[in-house]
């Protein structure tokens, strides 16, 4: 398998800055507005944005955490059961601002059924979204991010693999791999 790397932990830490900037911008103090983070791949990088923004606004900032798993349409298709995680949503949305957070969207599927699961907690008042990795021209949904760390072109052998400090790996680090092709 070819990898090969896209996002340093330098990189990361200046595009985790610059969405943060960007989300400021849009969001102001964040009195009416709450970051949704997508179990499990979500919760890290929504985590780091929490912390940099509580650092830069002088203030808190309300984070939930979001199961999808059973808001899949795919979770009766697969041959082992899937395993949930824990939904932690502390607050009400509804009349807010909700802000969900994924590291990579790929093809939309996922984003659908956090907004199935995201009524669960009241109707917003309006929802944007934030990812790390936009991975281009391979979307089944049209679902587009709001606010993105990097635009990647990748095809459907490719993988975006996010490794980052708080998921057990030593520094950050995201690739783009692709598949071997067999050689026969």
């Amino acid at each position: 398998m070819n990898r090969r790397k896209i996002f340093s932990s330098e990189l990361l830490d200046i595009t985790i800055q610059r969405m943060t900037q960007q989300l400021i911008e849009n969001h102001g103090d964040f009195e009416d507005t709450v970051i949704l983070a997508l179990q499990p791949r979500g919760v890290f990088l929504a985590e780091r944005l929490k912390t940099c923004l509580e650092d830069n606004i002088g203030k808190s900032v309300k984070l939930g955490y979001l199961d999808i798993t059973f808001h899949r349409d795919d979770f009766r298709r697969r041959e082992k059961p899937l395993q949930a995680n824990t939904t932690h949503v502390p607050f009400l949305i509804e009349g807010k601002k909700v802000i969900l957070v994924d590291d990579v969207l790929y093809t939309g599927r996922s984003v659908r059924a956090a907004l199935d699961a995201m009524t669960t907690f009241g109707r917003p008042e309006a929802v944007e979204l934030a990812v790390l990795v936009n991975r281009k021209y391979n979307r089944d949904l049209p679902i587009e991010p709001n606010v993105v760390g990097r635009h990647v072109n990748t095809v459907a052998s490719q993988r975006v693999e996010v490794e980052l400090k708080g998921e057990n790996f030593s520094e950050d680090s995201i690739w783009l791999t692709e598949k071997e092709k067999n050689q026969d």
